[in-house]
């Protein structure tokens, strides 16, 4: 069985393989595809997801979220760091 990621400042988020970012085209919404699993994606949620490219830190995730948003960054670290453990916990994201 596979060690529970746990996300902290430091992990470097990216879709594993298998998984995808997609626009389905029917439901007009951008949707994130596992095996067997598909999960609709909000603006903020969309935003994050993005931002996942295996090469950012979530410290640098959140700060870049900070400054295009003009939001508090212990908010958008809150949030942050609450889906991208929210997915891991699923399988659909990997630090």
């Amino acid at each position: 069985m596979a060690e529970a990621v746990v996300m902290s400042e430091v992990s470097v988020p990216r879709l594993p393989r298998g998984v995808r970012l997609k626009f389905d085209k029917p439901r007009s919404q951008w949707v994130l595809l596992a095996p067997e699993k598909m999960f609709v994606l909000d603006d903020i949620a969309l935003e994050i997801i993005k931002c996942c490219d295996g090469d950012a830190t979530i410290a640098v995730i959140t700060d870049d979220l900070t400054v295009r948003f003009e939001a508090p960054r212990e908010a958008v670290l809150k949030d942050v760091l609450t889906l991208l453990q929210s997915f891991a916990d699923k399988g659909v994201i990997v630090a």
